[in-house]
């Protein structure tokens, strides 16, 4: 367990990016309300989930994470989870085929509210709001009533998130995620993707290999890793008093777990040394995400690294590089050394998202599908070369058939972004362009595996 830590230490640390209340009785009541419900997850399910990662450190698993840049109340409906959930288990039935290793599943769901913001203050014309913080704190429409930081959004953003969780897990281990369903989790919609076709032959592939198994005698039906599948959930630790209030102490270990997600990462802008969010997360119990970005130094990483993990516990952190294609491979090496120098056991992660966002000429921010792309070869180019393992990839995506994101093999042009265009904050991956990453990835997973090979021999 940490030393001289407390689920409030946070307090007496710098925090930035969290949104003033006007109210501190009405925030304090919000904070009680939630510390007397129950966890949304279990200490024992985040110990599953490192357990996993530690798999993926040693290069034996991939991580795949995805979902939302931001979680909102009023595009909260069982069809989107739905679809963006069996986009995921696409991708990684997808890179499990291609690359015969197990994918950890980890959403960017049911708690990803939040969002950090560059100033408090966001000015149109002659008004001057709060700026938007993501739903969990106060409304994106631009009016005063909408903007206040209101602490009850944290009370419905737990229910929310309840809801969420409930559906997830009946999708995966109620039969949804069973893989003679294989050929059922195309979205309509996708029937015009090339990739469409290239999943549908994987998945007469997968069906003609349970048929060998059954024709061994060995009965799919009887082998639980084939009826469900274990799927995690992540969010930004960002909004410190809501984590703060579902945070608890295991009855089983006595340590203290953030339960309100399985996985908690800090963000780019809030990993500096004396942090606030620093405080917080290393007292916790949950597997950690980093974000680590061009202004990361390598020193300043291994102080964070030694303050989060001193006990060097396999599986507790996830590096989650954000570059941008053009600056992965200058940038990241000397990350990756400093830490395989030091021996931390870490997994390293691709968010090939952050660092790619560009204005658009009809207005709209977007990400490039090609330079997405670029950043993941560069990731995987760094790790060849450094002799470490390329352990995930991190993406804002959904199963909504969105115009968010440029190119593709589905080619959506600058013209067409505004035809669907829903995101609340950055812009997403459709479920067409998800799974072309996930083809395109499952070959950079099949070409290092062979240079593996080759190395060994």
């Amino acid at each position: 367990m940490a030393q001289d830590w407390t689920p409030d230490s946070w307090q007496s640390h710098e925090a930035r990016h969290l949104p003033a209340y006007e109210d501190a009785a009405a925030l304090a009541d919000a904070e009680a309300t939630l510390a007397g419900y129950p966890p949304l997850v279990f200490a024992g399910e985040a110990r599953a989930l490192k357990a996993d990662l530690a798999d993926v450190a040693e290069g034996r698993a991939f991580l795949l994470q995805g979902g939302d840049c931001a979680e909102s109340f009023a595009e909260f409906h069982p069809n989107n989870i739905r679809d963006t959930f069996r986009v995921l288990l696409q991708m990684a039935v997808v890179l499990t085929f291609a690359s015969k290793r197990p994918v950890v599943k980890v959403g960017r769901m049911a708690g990803q509210f939040a969002k950090p913001r560059s100033s408090d203050i966001e000015t149109q014309g002659d008004t001057s709001l709060p700026s938007y913080f993501g739903d969990i704190v106060n409304g994106i429409e631009f009016d005063g009533d909408t903007r206040r930081n209101d602490p009850q959004r944290m009370v419905r953003a737990y229910s929310q998130a309840a809801a969420t969780l409930n559906l997830l897990r009946a999708f995966a281990g109620g039969g949804y995620a069973n893989l003679r369903q294989v050929h059922q989790w195309t979205l309509d919609f996708m029937g015009r993707s090339p990739w469409a076709d290239k999943f549908s032959q994987t998945a007469d592939r997968i069906g003609e290999a349970l048929d060998f198994m059954e024709a061994c005698g060995i009965d799919p039906q009887t082998v639980p890793q084939l009826q469900g599948t274990s799927f995690f959930t992540s969010h930004e630790a960002l909004l410190l008093p809501y984590e703060q209030a579902l945070t608890r102490r295991d009855s089983l270990t006595g340590e203290w777990y953030d339960c309100s997600a399985h996985m908690v990462w800090i963000g780019d802008r809030t990993r500096f040394p004396g942090s606030a969010h620093i405080e917080f997360c290393r007292g916790i119990g949950n597997p950690l995400g980093m974000k680590c970005g061009p202004s990361l130094e390598p020193d300043d990483l291994l102080r964070l690294l030694d303050t989060l993990n001193p006990a060097r516990e396999a599986g507790r952190i996830t590096l989650i590089s954000r570059f941008g294609h053009d600056k992965v491979e200058a940038g990241l090496p000397r990350l990756v050394r400093a830490v395989k120098q030091e021996g931390h056991p870490v997994v390293w992660s691709c968010d090939p998202m952050h660092g790619n966002v560009i204005k658009s000429d009809s207005g709209y921010k977007t990400r490039p599908f090609d330079r997405i792309l670029n950043e993941v070869k560069g990731f995987f180019a760094v790790h060849r070369a450094e002799g470490t393992h390329a352990g995930g990839i991190h993406i804002e995506m959904t199963g909504q058939d969105v115009t968010e994101c440029v190119g593709g093999a589905v080619a959506i042009t600058d013209a067409a972004l505004g035809d669907r265009y829903h995101t609340h904050c950055d812009p997403r991956l459709n479920a067409a362009q998800s799974l072309e990453l996930a083809f395109l990835l499952a070959e950079m997973l099949n070409m290092e595996a062979g240079e593996r090979q080759a190395d060994a021999a």
